[in-house]
C-alpha cells in the first residue's frame, strides 16, 4: 500500500536561534510533534483510516523518526491511532455511535458535577471564566478546528476543575480528546456552523450559571450534550 502524504501539517515556529527554520529544537521536539499531530488529527489533515510512518512524518516535520514515533505512541494510547506493526501508525475511524457513546459517558460525568457547582459556586467564579468562553466564540468565527478543540476542552476542563476533583478532569479531558478526534467528514462550512452553535452554547450556559439560574443550567447542559450526540 502506498505511503499517505500529509499536507498543510506544521510544527509550531520557535523563537531564538533557528526560529523560522522549520527545524524542530532537540529540547522540546517531542511536545511540538505531539502538538502538531494533534492539530493534523483535529484539522483532518490525518485522515482515518490511513497508515503514516514514523520516518516519513519526520521528514516532513525536519526531525528524526524517534519523536515522531514516540509521539504517536502517546496518540495510541489517547486512542487516535493504532499501530501497524513493521508500517507504522492508521488514524483511527470513529463511526457515529462510538462518538454518541462518547458523548453519552461525558453526559453522565459532566452533568451532575456541572449542576452541583451551580448550586454552589459564587457568580463572580463563573464570572472568571468569560474569556474561557469567548475563546472558543473567537476559534468557532473563524472555522479554525484545531484552535476550537483547544478552548472547548480549556474551557470544559475549567468549570470541571471547580469542583476540586483532579481525578475527575483528567477522566473527562480524556473522553473529551477522544471525541474531538477525528473529527466527522463533512463539509467544512457544516462543522462551522457547528462550531459557532457550540461555542454560543458556553456563553449561554455561562450567563446563566453566573445568575445562578438553576433552570436554565439544566436545560442548556442537557442540550449542550445532547447536541454532541448527534
Amino acid at each position: 500500500m502506498e505511503q499517505a502524504g500529509v499536507r498543510g501539517v506544521r510544527v509550531p515556529q520557535q523563537a531564538g536561534p533557528g526560529a523560522g527554520t522549520g527545524v524542530v529544537r532537540r529540547n522540546s521536539v517531542r511536545g511540538q510533534i505531539l502538538d502538531a499531530l494533534r492539530s493534523a488529527l483535529v484539522g483532518g489533515e490525518l485522515t482515518p483510516g490511513q497508515v503514516y510512518s514514523a520516518p516519513v512524518l519526520g521528514e516532513r516535520f525536519g526531525v528524526s523518526a524517534t519523536p515522531v514515533r514516540e509521539a504517536m505512541q502517546q496518540l495510541a494510547i489517547e486512542g487516535a491511532v493504532e499501530v501497524v506493526p513493521n508500517r507504522g501508525f492508521r488514524v483511527v475511524e470513529r463511526g457515529a455511535r462510538e462518538l454518541a457513546e462518547l458523548a453519552e459517558v461525558r453526559a453522565l460525568i459532566e452533568v451532575p458535577v456541572m449542576l452541583r457547582l451551580a448550586r454552589t459556586v459564587p457568580a463572580a467564579r463563573w464570572s472568571g471564566l468569560l474569556p474561557l468562553a469567548e475563546a472558543t466564540v473567537t476559534a468557532a468565527a473563524c472555522g479554525d478546528l484545531a484552535r476550537y478543540a483547544e478552548s472547548d476542552r480549556a474551557f470544559h476542563g475549567a468549570v470541571l476543575s471547580l469542583s476540586g476533583n483532579q481525578q475527575l478532569v483528567q477522566v473527562a479531558d480524556d473522553l473529551h480528546r477522544r471525541s474531538q478526534w477525528p473529527l466527522v467528514s463533512g463539509p467544512v462550512s457544516g462543522r462551522r456552523a457547528d462550531l459557532v452553535a457550540d461555542a454560543a452554547e458556553h456563553m449561554a450556559l455561562l450567563e446563566a450559571l453566573v445568575a445562578q439560574d438553576l433552570g436554565v443550567v439544566r436545560r442548556l447542559v442537557g442540550e449542550h450534550f445532547a447536541g454532541a450526540e448527534g
